[in-house]
């Protein structure tokens, strides 16, 4: 023992004298258990008399505003002290913590104890160790450009083996053949080559990889080893032997592909004196570069030896490699040649690091000493060595188990009552003796408590839930003990898992509530039977592999296995029906601890069939719903399935490792939609004792109502349901569907065709025919993009891209629906704006306003902007506002254009009415009324957007769900019927057309010379005129007709049909001036006047 511990010693035994006591005989009493610690420091548990902490003299608790301290003047080692306050529903004083430091002082001058305290810190003695991870730096280069690359300045001789290392970040955005390295001689440029491609067979961005394949003296073999694609780093070693032509690839540590290859003949080794690029393909010695790799490498490292598996695994755990060959070139040294183009990085590495068992070292723990000069002081001792100590525990704990304790004294509860008729007592049951000389009484406390809950068929008051919630507690930390067989664990056990099963079974959730203070729910008997489960686990295995204990609703098993290349540990499954609940560690886990020298592992294994309560509390529950669309409304989450829990022990230790669970629902209803989410208790959490968590799960698989999970740790596993009240049947959503796709395409079309009648037929230009081009325009680039959105899920930057543009033209789209709305208004109620300055307002108001929205809602919302599983606004957070509400502040304000605009046509057409139609007529005014307000309604809802009004409705009825889809998919053909077939503008245009096509062809076939004004036939109009030379009669002509006496006339009658045309031409005479008139009818046959 050194120096310090004997200090320490005499401290511990000079301590003892300071104490007060009540009588003589305590203090003999109490000697005498500090003389046994000192012989036997791991057991020198209390001796005292079974007293509660409520009862203890009042020199040894401290009540402060939040806290209670109890002093324990009895020695414990710390380990011992640490479950002693773990028992009574509270923590070790810990150093740092003022509250506590000052709190421990005050309890010391008021007890008048001078002995050292062991005092807790924030680490924990015994820590779960996780499969290790440990970060390192190494300087890396990226390259992004193609003619980016890196030359090795180094050597090479004539190689009969090769390895090449390197830790690669592969960019997903390059799509072509990449070459991540190659080595060219003079002799034969395509030596040894490193190349890869992504897979692009995988439809979902998460399952793409990249495929790497060696390039050996010309051979190229297959894409085979994956590399995962993703932010991490990772490590690909290859190698190769010419002696047997043996290559292999490795990815992260394991061997992704392999294979012998052809050497060519006469020359098996590499040749010397070639030149190594890093990211490009050399087609010359060192040159005409092509295939370049896009991403980031670092930490390469070349030997000329082929490495074997276990040296590649060590590599990728960031070891130093042993070996008897010195390297070709090491990352260290960083003697390369680098392009202008590729720049420095700073690459953090998470390598898997070593499990190796650590030799076993004395421990030591924090001593209170005191205070001096104003300050805390402190000093360690072997954590074996026993001193008292100080638990800590809220005042609202304290005060609530006082309540509780005297409470069941003056009036006992029924189940009380038959604890006494087995000879128990309050104070038995509230005791806090947990020494070893009390696993014989608390044995009996357990089995006593366990027949009563098996007899009692009624419900537990809160009371005696606390009460027992306590004894689990005590129990949950009874150390095992040499003296003790695998059976009295077993019956221990049992007694435990009977009275946790009936604790769990409690359905009403007040009672709980009335008992927070010392009781954190349901789930704190759980995490009590996780503790008894680890501290028996030595006596449990003592002569066997594998125990099982179960009640009702609770099965446990422990299974200890001896480590071996292909050990492994069978699933464990609940004994429901057809044992559908089941969790399982992975045999590459059990090789892992294999190959970090662990001797042998076991595993605990919980299951609990149903937690009452706990499934019907929603406020441990903070995980947001999958917000769907309008086919299905959110109702909550809640616990859906049985729980099931995992503990691993390697040598002992507790080692956190990756686990797989399938867990069947226990919700099942047809009328509704349930989303399953893999989930933890993380105790953590939340004050109120944790709240689930879905951190580091995710969900593998879901059918016929079971799922199964991953999760990157072990604790107690269960499955949340979201819980969504379907709207519509799965026919009428695979309708909408269908409807929505066609009326889309079938609306981009109307678009498109009117947009080509408004250019293409000469439409007159005014400033709402511009507005309407210009809404189309918008329409038809959103119709066009959301068609086109699906393709986009794939393609992480294609979606981001499709979001944005999506998000930019609908509203371009709604702003243009204002503007409309605008003009109409401003053609109602007069405005005194020019239209120049009018158009230039609404060009800023429907493409610079969007613009605006959507540059500073990406700006402001980056990362949470678009949603995971399509190319649209994230629903789940604030940035769908940056476009429904512009929406409805459109649509808003084109309601109050559209009221006005039926009331001044309603109003025009009753004065109208009034002068036009006798005041008898009272029908004939109502639909004239009638139709002057729902002529306009008709007209300007799909410009004003006002249809889509009815997506607020579209959760009441199936009705309003195809109304709605109707009229928004189909908006375009709309416009297209009301804005181009029935547009007077646009047929008079197309009629302009007509009718200049058909006067061209009859004056075409009739050669006409000229044209003369009519001044008598008001219905007549000229259609064509195309002079003709005079012939030489007319030219000595004197009368006034002389000039046109060639020139026939040619009129068109709008009386008759559109292809009756009339000719008169007038030929001259010798003698007199005679008229022939020629009608053309579309029989063909022609009538002649002369």
């Amino acid at each position: 023992m050194d120096a310090r511990s004997q200090t320490a010693e005499d401290h511990h035994m000079a301590g003892s004298t300071y104490v007060k006591m009540s009588s003589l005989l305590f203090g003999v009493i109490l000697a005498n258990a500090v003389i046994m610690g000192m012989c036997e420091p791991t057991q020198s548990w209390s001796d005292r008399a079974e007293r509660g902490p409520l009862d203890v003299p009042d020199s040894t608790i401290l009540l402060q505003n939040d806290a209670v301290y109890q002093l324990v003047n009895t020695s414990f080692s710390f380990e011992q002290a640490m479950h002693y306050c773990r028992g009574q529903s509270s923590s070790l004083t810990t150093s740092g913590v003022k509250e506590d430091e000052e709190g421990a002082q005050k309890l010391l001058l008021k007890s008048n104890l001078k002995s050292p305290i062991w005092f807790g810190t924030n680490k924990s003695l015994n820590p779960t160790t996780h499969l290790p991870e440990q970060k390192t730096e190494f300087p890396g280069l990226s390259f992004k450009s193609k003619d980016g690359y890196a030359r090795v300045n180094a050597t090479f001789p004539s190689l009969s083996a090769v390895s090449v290392c390197v830790r690669v970040q592969w960019d997903p955005r390059h799509k072509n053949v990449s070459t991540v390295f190659s080595y060219a001689a003079t002799v034969f440029i395509n030596e040894f080559q490193l190349r890869g491609k992504i897979d692009e067979s995988k439809r979902k961005q998460a399952d793409r990889k990249v495929r790497l394949a060696l390039l050996i003296q010309g051979q190229h073999h297959a894409y085979k080893a994956e590399l995962p694609i993703d932010e991490d780093w990772h490590h690909v070693c290859v190698t190769w032997h010419s002696s047997n032509g043996f290559w292999a690839i490795y990815v992260d540590g394991n061997k992704g592909d392999s294979g012998h290859g052809q050497a060519r003949e006469k020359a098996n080794d590499l040749y010397g004196g070639g030149i190594f690029i890093l990211g490009q393909d050399q087609d010359t010695f060192g040159g005409t570069f092509t295939e370049p790799f896009v991403g980031n490498l670092t930490d390469l490292n070349i030997w000329d030896e082929a490495l074997e598996l276990k040296q590649v695994e060590a590599l990728n755990t960031c070891s130093q490699l042993v070996t008897n060959h010195k390297a070709i070139f090491r990352w260290q040294a960083r003697s390369l040649t680098v392009h202008h183009s590729v720049q420095n990085v700073s690459a953090t590495i998470n390598c898997p690091g070593s499990l190796k068992t650590p030799q076993r070292q004395e421990e030591e723990c924090e001593v209170f000493d005191g205070w001096s000069a104003g300050q805390p002081q402190y000093s360690t001792s072997d954590c074996t060595h026993t001193f008292p100590f100080i638990c800590r525990s809220s005042k609202e704990h304290y005060l609530k188990m006082k309540e509780l304790r005297e409470s069941l004294r003056s009036s006992p509860s029924p189940f009380m009552q038959r604890l006494m008729q087995y000879g128990m007592t309050a104070d038995e049951v509230f005791s806090d003796t947990v020494d070893g000389q009390s696993w014989t009484s608390l044995s009996h406390l357990l089995n006593v408590s366990e027949q009563v809950v098996l007899k009692e068929q009624k419900q537990l008051e809160d009371r005696d839930m606390a009460s027992l919630m306590h004894v689990l507690s005590r129990a949950a930390d009874l150390p095992s003990m040499a003296n003790h067989s695998r059976r009295d664990a077993e019956r221990l056990g049992q007694s435990f898992v009977t009275i946790a099963d009936s604790l769990i079974s409690q359905d009403d959730s007040s009672k709980w509530h009335s008992i927070k203070e010392v009781v954190k729910g349901p789930m704190a008997v759980i995490q009590a039977v996780d503790r008894m489960l680890i501290n028996l686990n030595p006596l449990l295995t003592d002569d066997t592999d594998s125990v099982q204990i179960h009640s009702h609703n609770i099965k446990l098993q422990v299974q200890q296995k001896l480590l071996s290349e292909r050990s492994h540990i069978s699933a464990f499954c609940g004994f429901d029906v057809g044992n559908r609940d089941c969790i399982s560690v992975q045999a590459e886990n059990m090789k892992e601890l294999h190959n970090n020298d662990f001797r042998k592992v076991t595993v605990l294994n919980t299951w609990y069939s149903s937690v009452n309560c706990l499934s019907e509390r929603e406020e441990n529950i903070t995980l947001s719903p999958i917000v769907s669309d309008g086919s299905q409304r959110y109702l909550g989450t809640v616990l859906g399935s049985s729980v099931i829990s995992s503990t691993v022990l390697a040598d002992g230790r507790p080692i956190s490792m990756a686990i797989h669970f399938t867990l069947q629902h226990r919700i099942q209803n047809s009328s509704m939609k349930l989303i399953p989410v893999c989930a933890f208790w993380d105790f953590d959490l939340m004050f109120e004792g944790g709240g689930w968590s879905t951190k580091g799960c995710t969900v593998i698989s879901t059918q016929n109502n079971l799922t199964s999970c991953y999760c990157n740790h072990t604790t107690n596993f269960a499955l949340l349901l979201q819980i969504y009240e379907v709207q519509r049947s799965f026919e009428h959503e695979t309708g909408l569907q269908i409807l929505s796709l066609i009326g889309s395409g079938v609306s981009l079309c109307g678009l498109l065709f009117t947009l080509i009648l408004f250019v293409a037929v000469g439409v007159p230009k005014s400033d709402r025919i511009t507005v309407h081009k210009n809404l189309i325009v918008a329409l038809t680039v959103a119709q066009l993009l959301l068609i086109f959105s699906d393709w986009a899920v794939e393609n992480q930057e294609a979606c981001w891209l499709v979001t944005a543009l999506l998000h930019l033209f609908f509203l371009s789209s709604f702003c243009w629906m204002l503007v409309e709305g605008l003009l109409l208004w401003s053609k109602v109620v007069s405005v005194n704006i020019s239209e120049e300055r009018r158009m230039k307002l609404y060009y800023v108001l429907g493409w610079g306003l969007p613009v605006v929205i959507v540059t500073v809602t990406l700006a402001a919302t980056l990362d949470q902007y678009k949603a995971q599983q399509y190319c649209w606004l994230n629903l789940q957070s604030n940035v769908i506002w940056a476009f429904a509400g512009p929406v409805l502040f459109v649509l808003a304000v084109n309601a109050v254009v559209l009221f006005r605009v039926v009331m001044v046509t309603v109003a025009s057409a009753r004065r109208r009415a009034k002068m036009l139609t006798p005041s008898s007529d009272s029908k004939l005014h109502a639909l004239d009324l009638t139709w002057a307000a729902t002529r306009p309604v008709l007209i300007l809802l799909p410009v004003l957007g006002l249809t889509w009004l009815c997506g607020v409705l579209v959760h009441l009825s199936d009705v309003v769900a195809y109304l709605f889809i109707t009229l928004n998919a189909f908006q375009g053909l709309y416009i297209f019927l009301v804005y181009a077939v029935y547009n007077s503008e646009v047929r008079n245009a197309i009629r302009r057309i007509q009718d200049k096509r058909k006067a061209l062809s009859f004056t075409n076939c009739s050669q006409p010379i000229s044209f003369l004004p009519s001044q008598k036939s008001p219905s007549a109009s000229w259609v064509h005129s195309l002079p003709t030379l005079s012939s030489p009669e007319s030219s000595e002509s004197s009368t006034p007709m002389s000039a046109s006496t060639a020139n026939p006339l040619i009129f068109k009658n709008e009386r008759f049909k559109e292809d009756n045309i009339v000719s008169f031409p007038l030929k001259p005479a010798n003698r007199s001036q005679v008229v022939q008139l020629t009608a053309f009818k579309p029989s063909g046959k022609d009538l002649r006047l002369t």
